[in-house]
């Protein structure tokens, strides 16, 4: 299972001048990008693909794994596993070369669930110059992001007395809030904890709540900011400067298995979901004599979006679903279901120039329109292998796609 769903997208601002491309870049330096919401702010994007699927402008072999790929400059990130041994890696843009490969040993626990491997789930943090990352058993590095020189390491499974151990490994992607970075343990007493990004110290840790498997989201609520942390029963909201708890609902399912990340909107309504009767709700959230309201909309327990991201364009939730795999138009007021569309296994997307580019676990890649009132599959290729979870990254007009054997670039730009 993977947070890592897959995660991840970086959603930048791509225009024409290099500098102004120098600057998108360096926002793509989370999961789900600048915003979380995996969209990408760009132009002249194809409107159809040939046959074969886009242009492959180079391929690179790499170990399995499941992070997003980051962008920056001219550099990628992401992560993988060989044998015993996780890598951290920088790779030039241009042409997948390697610039530096931080190699360590990351041992997972013998309950660990085997059937999707002990590569890692979770998709690297990058700011200021350091690059923050997790492997399946929980060991946080940070590195120089220019150099792969670590800086600092924690163990979260071992240096917090009863963490939350997730038998389908960690996966929740870190936060950058400020000058601390923000992570999922779980336990008694640090639930969430913020370290100084610089040094490691423990700047506060705070709450019981077990961890799941969700990458922590920002949120602006009437000019208060709240992390929307996902746990394993629970949705909760803290301030990310103290870690105070603003409030919690409850959302579960018997596996402790949150995944998704919530999905947000400027109307004050999130929207999370999960596998088996958790299902999918939506929480409409009203500050009140300085405290959060939440009322529920509506709790729909058929539609669970498993390890898949969703996307909110105007008042429609998008995803790929499970049992059965569909993808889904929701409204997010009412929960009513605009149309469900076959095509695709499970799958991610992003969206740009609007348009969805799709990724399922077959390795299918597609172009596809959404709206309210149809789901429109303009291209679909079979470009990769076997469970490809990792949600794709557009930079400019080229597009990173992943599964558990390679990294491919293609140009997805329009032909003149």
């Amino acid at each position: 299972m993977l947070a890592v769903q897959r995660v991840s997208v970086l959603a930048i601002l791509a225009i024409s001048s290099f500098g102004s491309l120098a600057a998108a870049l360096a926002q793509s330096s989370q999961f789900g990008g600048p915003e979380q919401d995996f969209k990408v702010n760009c132009k002249n994007l194809a409107y159809t693909w040939p046959k074969e699927g886009p242009p492959v402008l180079w391929s690179k072999d790499l170990g399995e794994g499941y992070s997003a790929i980051l962008a920056d400059g001219e550099s990628l990130y992401t992560t993988y596993r060989e044998g015993d041994e996780d890598h951290v890696v920088a790779l030039n843009r241009k042409d997948g070369a390697t610039q530096w490969d931080f190699t360590h040993e990351s041992p997972v626990h013998e309950k660990h669930v085997k059937e999707f491997n002990a590569a890692p789930r979770s998709t690297p943090a990058l700011a200021d110059g350091r690059l923050y990352s997790i492997s399946c058993g929980a060991i946080l590095h940070c590195l120089d992001a220019k150099t792969g020189k670590k800086l600092w390491r924690k163990d979260l499974w071992k240096d917090f007395e009863k963490a939350t151990f997730l038998n389908h490994g960690y996966s929740a992607s870190p936060y950058v809030h400020g000058d601390t970075l923000i992570v999922l343990v779980g336990g008694k007493g640090h639930g969430v904890v913020a370290f100084d990004r610089e040094t490691g110290d423990v700047k506060w840790q705070k709450h019981d709540f077990d961890a799941s498997y969700a990458t922590p989201k920002l949120i602006d609520l009437g000019g208060q900011k709240q992390l929307l942390c996902f746990m394993a029963k629970e949705l909760i909201a803290i301030n990310p400067d103290t870690g105070e708890l603003y409030w919690q609902y409850a959302h579960g399912n018997p596996f402790g298995q949150n995944i998704t990340m919530p999905v947000w909107g400027d109307d004050d309504i999130v929207v999370i979901s999960s596998i088996e009767q958790g299902g999918t709700r939506a929480l409409k959230l009203t500050r009140k004599n300085g405290a959060t309201d939440v009322e529920e909309l509506w709790h729909n327990r058929r539609i669970r979006i498993h390890h898949q991201n969703a996307i909110r364009i105007g008042d429609y939730v998008y995803a790929s679903t499970g049992d059965p795999d569909v993808w889904q138009a929701i409204n997010v007021r009412t929960g009513e279901v605009a149309w469900r569309e076959r095509g695709f296994a499970k799958s991610n997307a992003i969206y740009a120039d609007g348009e969805f580019i799709i990724i399922d676990e077959d390795g299918h890649i597609g172009l596809a329109t959404a709206c309210p009132d149809f789901f429109e599959v303009r291209a679909k290729v079979a470009l990769l292998g076997p469970r490809a979870w990792t949600v794709p990254t557009l930079v400019g007009t080229t597009l990173y796609v992943r599964d558990n054997a390679k990294l491919v670039a293609l140009d997805v730009g329009a032909k003149s």
